[in-house]
């Protein structure tokens, strides 16, 4: 990123902190690890002024000590001779830092940090996928009646514009009998591809419910659909994606492998280099966007694809369509159609399975200044 046009005496004044709440379209049920999500959701916001403006941006291990040592330190010093934020400023300030300097630029973040795979202050449409369909039928014993519920979710996202489905599987690794819930995964994956249609691509995330030869079961049941990836289908292990990828080469079944969520091992991306693995998906909150622009490249080099995750966090969603511009191989925006109160970002949409980023200044996102002054005050910081 350029940085030649910040100027040596912008400082920041000021740093806030506040949590804003709000709700999922829907209940999100267990997943092959954890029990019910819920439809309640929180964004932690920091607002920074510097030079009298302000940026907003989703902050995490920020606490008023270390925010009061970085008042008063010139803006230019946060960032590397690389143009990027260092390090020790990332998790607590990118996304508000970032934020600012579209603001004072009049230009949105993905042209701040835009490759040459993207023509600068072009437009930037990019695919996305439906990642609410949780297990919401574990209370139904008719697997009919457990398929007809999910697809219902599923044509809910389709009528908002959603095109690609991504749907959770594993329900045999706790929630149910084994074979049960692993034939009820399988059922209720193709009654989901009958909504998407031929042209919608579907992933499957077990988060590690999965073993290898389970995961073969499931991926053989399945060959005729049009199958895109297979995300954590078990813990990670080299030798173990590797006999599955030799295994779906000698089928001649085209499933990209998905993993990097989570606490994931730290030799992924060196498997990932070796062909074990096809997609990376560390979060875009943590270890954040700057570590994405890096890994990104990182990952292009090898022609592999990127696909942070961001369930859970509604301010993420929209991060991750700027972060498109500045890594070629990217795959998929993860949405999860959240309403988070005072945070309006009516300015991007979702049209066809692709999300459209506005070319507003900043990410796009336009917060509510009196609403979070007043959380500050009740029960933030500042």
């Amino acid at each position: 990123m350029n940085i030649t046009g910040i100027q040596s005496d912008w400082k920041v004044e000021k740093i806030e902190f506040a949590k804003l709440t709000g709700e999922r379209a829907r209940s999100a049920g267990a997943n092959g690890r954890i029990g019910v999500h819920g439809k309640s959701c929180t964004v932690d916001i920091a607002r920074i002024t510097i030079d009298g403006q302000t940026g907003y941006g989703s902050s995490i291990h920020m606490t008023p000590e270390w925010a009061e040592d970085v008042i008063g330190r010139r803006l230019l010093d946060l960032f590397d001779d690389r143009g990027r934020l260092r390090e020790a400023y990332r998790l607590q300030l990118e996304y508000p830092v970032l934020d600012w300097l579209g603001q004072r630029q009049g230009k949105p973040v993905y042209d701040l940090v835009s490759g040459a795979h993207l023509e600068t202050g072009a437009s930037l449409v990019v695919p996305c996928y439906d990642t609410s369909l949780y297990f919401d039928d574990l209370h139904l014993v008719d697997e009919r009646a457990a398929v007809a519920l999910m697809q219902e979710e599923a044509m809910q996202g389709y009528a908002k514009g959603q095109r690609h489905f991504k749907i959770k599987v594993g329900r045999g690794g706790r929630h149910m009998p084994l074979w049960e819930g692993t034939k009820r995964d399988i059922a209720i994956v193709r009654g989901i591809s009958e909504v998407a249609g031929p042209a919608g691509k579907i992933m499957i995330d077990a988060n590690n419910a999965y073993n290898l030869n389970l995961t073969k079961e499931v991926l053989a049941a399945l060959s005729d659909v049009n199958l895109y990836w297979l995300e954590e289908a078990f813990h990670e292990d080299e030798a173990l994606y590797e006999d599955l990828k030799e295994w779906l080469g000698q089928r001649g079944q085209n499933v990209l492998i998905a993993d990097g969520e989570g606490l994931a091992s730290p030799h992924l991306i060196e498997w990932a280099t070796r062909g074990r693995v096809d997609v990376l998906q560390y979060d875009i909150i943590w270890p954040g966007f700057t570590h994405w622009m890096e890994l990104g490249e990182k990952l292009d080099a090898h022609g592999l694809r990127s696909a942070p995750h961001c369930y859970g966090n509604a301010y993420g969603i929209y991060a991750s369509g700027h972060l498109s511009a500045a890594v070629r191989n990217f795959e998929f925006v993860e949405y999860d159609d959240i309403t988070i109160e005072g945070m309006d970002v009516s300015g991007y949409r979702i049209e066809n399975g692709e999300i459209h980023v506005p070319a507003t200044p900043g990410f796009g996102i336009v917060f509510d200044d009196e609403l979070v002054t007043y959380l500050i005050n009740r029960s933030g910081w500042s």
